[in-house]
């Protein structure tokens, strides 16, 4: 007869089952958001899961870190009176656009990646191997190195297309802050198990926002006119 060595940690775990088995559908659930951890020990598995639903959170950062660095780039350059000069240049509105975009997008994405080395080093050298391997999965190399751009580009230009339409920085980052709901509301779902992020979700995900990145920067070229900004913003 074989004894099993029970440490608080699976002592935990068995306890926590007792008093709310899961069902087939949510552990079908669980191993489809975390395919790395199915047939794993429960220990090593709840490091996996754990690490996989870190995913959302570098999500987070290239919503929020580019947003106020793309309002200040406009209503920031106005309120300190030198946007008129880059106005009077012979520079197409799009060229312009591009720019701004580009100067809020690439420190933003630089930021996300070194928090995500950061991270992966962490769960390389503290975590297990089912963590490892979540956090390596095709869909976080997907998510960091595509996505992340598409985000962050989403970000900047809904805050260029926000800041031509009013005059305050404030409340121009109050305004851009709703395109952080949608992430955390996939989030929610993620972790309530409502939704299933796998590779096909991601894919889909990749499609949509290169499909809004496109109409905001078009609509944002549409609504910075740059002889209305002066005249209104005098």
């Amino acid at each position: 007869m074989s004894v099993v060595a029970r440490t608080p940690e699976r002592t935990t775990l068995v306890a926590a089952a007792a008093i709310n088995p899961p069902s087939e559908r949510d552990i079908q659930a669980l191993y489809s958001a975390a395919p790395a951890v199915r047939g794993l020990d429960p220990v090593d598995a709840v490091q996996g899961f754990i690490a996989t639903y870190f995913l959302i959170l570098f999500m987070l950062i290239p919503t929020v870190v580019p947003l106020t660095m793309a309002i200040y780039s406009v209503i920031g350059e106005k309120s300190m009176r030198t946007l008129e000069p880059l106005l009077a240049t012979p520079v197409g509105v799009g060229d312009l656009l591009f720019a701004k975009s580009l100067a809020s997008t690439v420190p933003s994405v630089i930021v996300t990646w070194t928090a995500y080395a950061f991270y992966l080093t962490s769960v390389v050298l503290l975590g297990s191997r089912a963590a490892v391997n979540a956090v390596t999965a095709p869909r976080w190399v997907l998510a960091i190195l595509v996505m992340v751009p598409l985000l962050t580009l989403l970000s900047v230009n809904l805050g260029i297309l926000i800041s031509t339409r009013v005059n305050d920085v404030r409340v121009a980052q109050q305004i851009g802050g709703l395109v952080v709901v949608p992430v955390v509301a996939i989030g929610i779902a993620q972790v309530t198990g409502r939704v299933v992020l796998d590779n096909g979700a991601f894919l889909q995900m990749t499609t949509v926002l290169i499909v809004l990145d496109l109409a905001v920067f078009w609509l944002a070229k549409i609504a910075f006119q740059r002889e209305n900004i002066l005249v209104r913003w005098r």
